[in-house]
């Protein structure tokens, strides 16, 4: 069929450029996910919520509502946004100009928070998790540039488990430099390293840029959208799909939430120290590594139905377990349990990511894997923004009358919605014809797109 008149053509692919295929290049790709996971983990994971909610700032009960609206607003204009900014990075094949600006307006305004007034440090944190994520859309997009279809896997997986040495790299960084008692100095150190190590990767990889493209309009943006209801349809003709997207609003709810209030609940609630904290999330990374490999295990043996279904039910009994802990708040038994309730929650931190990825690529047919994932990404999103307010109004109300019984009614919240997720989950089906997988080494064995990471959390790489 001929195009319209006034449609510019579409800009002809361009070959690799080999450069982008040495391991030098590959080696400064991975370290970015190394140095933006320093930034998930020691500030939206450790540093904000200690920071928010302590006294000479908005306290514990505001603190935790304006904690909540933060990541809401932030990860909820990105949504708006995403398809715009990825169609800036797909019209021109231009990707590092964007990443390195998105990365220097999460840097700067983040490492400054520390001495700040509150709603000053309120509206930085906002600016640079909205930067963070921004940043996320032109780095995923140059995993192609450094790498072949055939070793695609292969240098993800690689970015995973350097994302994950990061976590580790910042706490312990933090703790050898003494920051054990303020949450203030680690936005600056966070900064810094995040930085340092963001360097590489401007120095050794090279945009792939496309001569004679047009130029981003708003129609790109009004198309998006349009393709967003489409999608949607779709995903409504796909026996069992919509129901699992449903599901997995839910039990993302509970996921996200909970990994971006820890530190407050372990600090506040349970009465450790900060320096006791970056300890224990250490332990907590260490689990969490381990288990995504016994996860993966399942997933091929049983299926991802079957594993999905496990994690979440280990979810469930790690919810209980903390939510029991909070009442013995200060005693060692309290702690103890608190430890290994996060202790479940790490193992099934991977579970999660593993599971029900591989569930959504068994729910998809192959034409349509890259659109219904886009979905699948936006429900993580928008999970994100309803949980973090819920969690935070929860304690806004009842923290003045119940103390640290409003931390217990807020996670017994996530209990719930994690119970809605399961339910809904539970009939749906992952053996379907129209996905086209076969056995492994099928003819027509469908790999996941690259970088398909669920919603980043700060004891993964990304959300």
């Amino acid at each position: 069929m001929q195009a319209h008149a006034d449609q510019e053509p579409e800009p002809e692919p361009i070959p690799p450029d080999p450069r982008n295929q040495r391991k030098v290049a590959q080696g400064g790709w991975t370290i970015y996910d190394f140095a933006n996971t320093i930034f998930s983990y020691a500030i939206v994971s450790t540093a904000i919520g200690l920071w928010l909610t302590s006294d000479d700032r908005f306290g514990p009960g505001l603190g935790q509502l304006v904690q909540g609206i933060t990541i809401a607003v932030s990860v909820g204009i990105n949504a708006l946004v995403s398809p715009l900014l990825g169609a800036l990075s797909d019209r021109d094949g231009r990707r590092m100009p964007f990443l390195f600006l998105f990365t220097v307006l999460t840097i700067v305004p983040s490492a400054i928070i520390g001495p700040t007034p509150a709603v000053v440090g309120a509206i930085l944190f906002t600016i640079a998790n909205f930067a963070y994520q921004s940043a996320l859309i032109y780095y995923d997009a140059t995993l192609t540039m450094v790498s072949r279809p055939a070793t695609r896997g292969r240098l993800s997986g690689i970015g995973v488990g350097v994302g994950y040495m990061g976590t580790i790299f910042a706490a312990v960084t933090l703790l050898l430099l003494g920051i054990t008692e303020s949450p203030d100095p680690i936005f600056f150190v966070a900064g810094v390293l995040f930085a340092l190590f963001a360097i590489p990767i401007f120095l050794v990889v090279r945009d792939q840029p496309k001569a004679g493209v047009p130029r981003v309009t708003s129609a790109d943006f009004k198309g998006s959208i349009t393709q967003l209801r489409a999608t949607i349809a779709h995903a409504r003709l796909v026996p069992g799909l919509g129901r699992f997207l449903v599901g997995r609003f839910f039990y993302s709810d509970a996921v996200n939430t909970l990994i971006v209030v820890m530190s407050v609940v372990a600090v506040n609630a349970v009465g450790l120290t900060q320096g006791q904290w970056l300890m224990t999330s250490v332990l907590l990374t260490v689990v969490a590594i381990l288990a995504s490999f016994s996860w993966g295990f399942l997933v091929d043996r049983f299926g991802p139905k079957r594993t999905l279904i496990a994690v979440l039910f280990s979810w469930v009994v790690g919810l209980l377990l903390g939510t029991f802990s909070l009442g013995l708040s200060g005693t060692t038994t309290g702690m103890a349990l608190f430890v290994v309730a996060g202790a479940i929650l790490g193992s099934g931190l991977g579970g999660v990511q593993v599971a029900d990825r591989v569930f959504m690529i068994r729910l998809s047919p192959p034409a349509r894997l890259g659109e219904f994932f886009g979905l699948y990404g936006l429900v993580g999103k928008g999970s994100q923004v309803i949980g973090q307010l819920l969690y935070g109004l929860i304690l806004f109300l009842l923290y003045d009358t119940m103390g640290n019984g409003a931390y217990q009614v807020a996670i017994l919240s996530l209990l719930a919605t994690m119970g809605v997720g399961l339910w809904l989950v539970w009939p749906v089906s992952d053996h379907w014809a129209g996905s086209g997988e076969e056995p492994p080494g099928g003819p027509t064995a469908q790999a996941p797109p690259p970088r398909l990471a669920p919603d980043r959390a700060p004891l993964e790489p990304r959300s």
